[in-house]
């Protein structure tokens, strides 16, 4: 719209909606109003800022065009609205107004920011004022999130309201001109939060250089937990093998994976292989964990990621992590993993981590700037060129996401494991940050009072609360004990919508979910289907076979009892003890697999699974990869890694041995395709027979994978007419096989969609809960959708409520 035409005394109001708190937006626009002569206001209010030019208008279009096209690095516009108001009155130059706090809510709260390359300078200056200060920050970098209390975002609103800002940093938020005009964290050393320097048992220690004296203690092998940004960090030397060990030992840690924090982007390449895409992820705002190839000869303590061949690398995001590492006897490369007892949220409160850490941490270095919203790092994973979120959390969250379709407000509480619940309304959703695995009382609390700070952040009061259909999750008991309209979302149909809400997707796709568990409204364990998917339809087109799970959720923890269960699907009551005799299986204690084969020939406690994470459990226990688990994920991880570590022959998409090119077989049953995984177990005992590596077997195992899914996808695209893929689950962690997938299906002419800002794994399954409900809760799709179940051949098909509403 041109507004050149008409001067008059009319005024434009522009309204513009994203990420614009927070992020130096208010200067950015002062600067360019300025720049583009126009006299007015700018203002934050709820709903985000609110710019009045007054008269002559004639140069609103270049400036509109102006503001999205130099924007701040933090910033992202999601919409402008422009109207004409009212003559404002007379007004000389251009002010920047105190917030209004008016209206609904609508504004995005900005993620926390690691710091940025002019504070790290002004940090290490000595002329500088700030020489030194842990709390640096400025418009473009430093804590958001983690800090606010409620909106508009001012420092009223935030934690830092307790720090009165002393004349010169109030005459820097003053000066439109300074990078820290309106800087709601700006203080400095005359003004803002301190640092302090406590024993394990929390006693202040006086200390002029508490960062200092943290380098010393870690150099010397011991365990410090620090204060940061969103929590707390347990840190240890991840050269000393003895520290992370004893690190290990007293969280009750036993093998899962340490995260590593490294001096600089030099540190990071002698220990791993970077390519430009992770070298990106690892220096950008958001400063992630980005999982890593690691080099095979390095001094880092052998038990920083035992079976594993990556290792999860980020670099110093605060200025309290960079004075620690300038220090000379710092370690050049420190285990950072939660401050928090195995299975608690992360601590946040420097009483709450001197009590629940103490035994663990040796010294604390504190700080006295609260912490409000905590809030865990984020993990991110190159796949296929594109940068993959695995944990959603510090950098990512609030950040929303846009959807094609207005939806009714609601609260999606998420799944049990990497639990995260999201708040929806109109066309946009936020997703929460990693709550953790909600099988705690304390998790539980940390997910409530997650959901009422954010409910609050964002100003949504829901209409309908969305959940999983499995009955015994704690967020689905949750959920039913809230006075809404409540629906329940089939877990992996959730799954699919996830992808397709971060793409746009609203028309049926074919959605392959590789995944560890979903509550099967048939009575079964689902986790390797096809789906025809839509927003608010869903059918299952295709399966994995079926094996069983002896022992129930046990046979999750324990792969030996899949490998078996693989070997009695595969040869049947008669030929199962044979081919057990041939494998790695036999030395599993003979009265404990008697018992097995009693379970599974009954049918006792043994529940049918067509999960491929149980796939990938009893190929990693054939394979003698992992027999007893000690983290979720471990015997795919390690398999993957095993897999991974050759690469002969010509294995499509992966490299390989042809003579180990599993055969493909898909059974045509009455309602559903099976892809049949016995012919490819009894290969896999064969090539065991045959001397075969186990390296080159794990490959062709994926490989077989990614054919059968490919194969399937092909037959079935040309019976329901789609060529759009959506790939969905927490088996598409691992790289191999979605950068395998992503490949074989564009070779075969598909689109190819896939988690990438929102986690393919459990964490993001709240956005699909959302959407699905959403939509439900304004009236549109069908309330039921189609699960006919195998033995209802020649039957009447009868539709199961996989999205049921109270």
């Amino acid at each position: 719209m041109s507004y050149g035409k008409n001067d008059g005394d009319a005024w434009v109001e522009l309204t513009v909606r994203g990420v614009v708190q927070g992020v130096g937006f208010r200067p950015f626009v002062h600067r360019l109003a300025v720049q583009y002569g126009f006299s007015g206001t700018v203002a934050n209010d709820a709903a985000g800022v609110v710019i009045k030019l007054a008269p002559p208008l004639s140069r609103v279009d270049a400036f509109v065009r102006a503001l999205r096209r130099e924007l701040p690095p933090l910033a992202r516009i999601e919409s402008i609205s422009v109207r004409e108001i009212d003559c404002a009155g007379k007004q000389d130059g251009f002010r920047i107004l105190a917030s209004t706090g008016k209206g609904r809510a609508d504004t995005i709260i900005p993620p926390d920011a690691a710091l940025c390359r002019d504070c790290l300078r002004e940090l290490f200056n000595d002329n500088d004022r700030r020489y030194r200060y842990p709390f640096i920050n400025c418009t473009n970098c430093g804590p958001r999130f983690s800090i606010v209390e409620a909106v508009p975002y001012d420092r009223p609103k935030t934690s830092m309201k307790v720090f009165t800002m002393c004349s010169s940093c109030a005459a820097e938020y003053e000066d439109p001109a300074n990078r820290r005009f309106h800087a709601q964290p700006n203080a400095c050393w005359r003004c803002g939060p301190v640092l302090s320097w406590h024993d394990g048992a929390g006693r202040l220690i006086a200390c002029d250089e508490p960062p200092a004296a943290a380098a010393r203690a870690l150099g010397e092998g011991k365990i410090v937990a620090i204060r940061g940004v969103g929590g707390f960090h347990l840190a240890v030397d991840a050269a000393g093998e003895a520290a992370v060990c004893r690190l290990r030992e007293r969280k009750g840690r036993k093998r899962k994976p340490l995260a590593v924090m490294v001096r600089d982007i030099a540190v990071a390449r002698a220990l791993c292989s970077l390519s430009a895409e992770e070298e990106a992820a690892l220096t950008s705002w958001r400063s992630p964990i980005v999982l890593l190839r690691a080099k095979e000869a390095t001094k880092l303590a052998p038990s920083l990621a035992p079976g594993i061949n990556r290792l999860g690398v980020m670099l110093p995001y605060t200025p309290l992590h960079q004075l620690l590492f300038r220090d000379k006897e710092c370690p050049a490369a420190l285990v950072m993993t939660s401050g928090n007892r195995t299975g608690e949220p992360i601590c946040i409160a420097s009483p709450e981590a001197m009590e629940r850490l103490a035994g663990i941490a040796d010294f604390f270095l504190l700080h006295n700037r609260d912490i409000v919203n905590r809030v865990d790092d984020p993990v991110v994973r190159v796949v296929a060129g594109r940068t993959v979120v695995m944990r959603r959390s510090r950098g990512y969250v609030p950040q929303a996401v846009s959807l094609r379709q207005k939806i009714e407000p609601v609260l999606a509480c998420g799944a049990e494991l990497k639990n995260t619940f999201c708040l929806a309304r109109d066309d946009r959703a936020v997703l929460s940050q990693h709550i953790g695995d909600l099988v705690r009382p304390q998790l539980l609390h940390f997910f409530k009072e997650s959901i009422a700070n954010m409910k609050n952040l964002l100003d949504i009061l829901p209409r309908a609360v969305v959940c999983d259909l499995h009955p015994d999750y704690l967020s689905t008991r949750y959920a039913e004990g809230l006075t809404l309209p409540l629906y329940r979302v089939q877990h992996h149909h959730a799954h699919a919508a996830a992808v397709m809400a971060e793409h746009g997707l609203d028309e049926e796709v074919l959605a392959v979910i590789l995944d560890g568990s979903g509550f099967g409204p048939d009575g079964t364990v689902w986790g390797g289907e096809i789906l025809l998917a839509g927003l608010s339809s869903c059918h299952r087109l295709a399966r994995l076979e079926q094996l069983l799970m002896p022992g129930g959720d046990a046979a999750a923890h324990e792969p030996w009892r899949m490998g078996l269960a693989a070997l009695w699907q595969a040869y049947g009551p008669d030929g199962f003890a044979q081919a057990t005799a041939g494998t790695t299986l036999a030395g599993i204690d003979v009265q404990k697999r008697e018992i097995i084969r009693q379970m599974m020939a009954a049918k006792i406690n043994s529940p049918a699974t067509s999960s491929c994470g149980r796939l990938f459990d009893a190929v990693a226990s054939l394979l003698d990869v992992r027999q007893v688990s000690d983290y979720e994920g471990q015997a795919a991880m390690e398999l993957e890694a095993l897999s991974e570590s050759t690469g002969n022959g010509s294995l499509p998409h992966l490299g390989g041995r042809e003579d180990l090119r599993f055969s493909v077989m898909l059974e045509e049953k009455p309602e559903v395709m099976v892809i049949r995984s016995s012919p490819m177990i009894r290969a896999i005992v064969d090539a065991l027979g045959r001397g075969v590596d186990r390296t080159e077997i794990g490959l062709a195992f994926h490989g077989w994978l990614i054919e059968a899914v490919t194969a399937a996808i092909e037959r079935l695209a040309k019976r329901v007419g789609r060529r759009k893929v959506a790939l969905g689950g927490g088996c598409l962690q691992n790289g191999l096989l979605l950068e395998g997938l992503v490949s074989s299906l564009e070779a075969a002419g598909f689109v190819v969609y896939f988690g990438e800002n929102v986690p393919v794994n459990d964490g993001g399954i709240a956005l699909g809960q959302a959407v699905i409900g959403g939509l439900l809760a304004r009236g549109e799709g069908r309330k039921k959708q189609e699960f006919i179940p195998e033995d209802a051949a020649g039957k009447d098909k009868t539709a199961c409520p996989l999205c049921s509403r109270r």
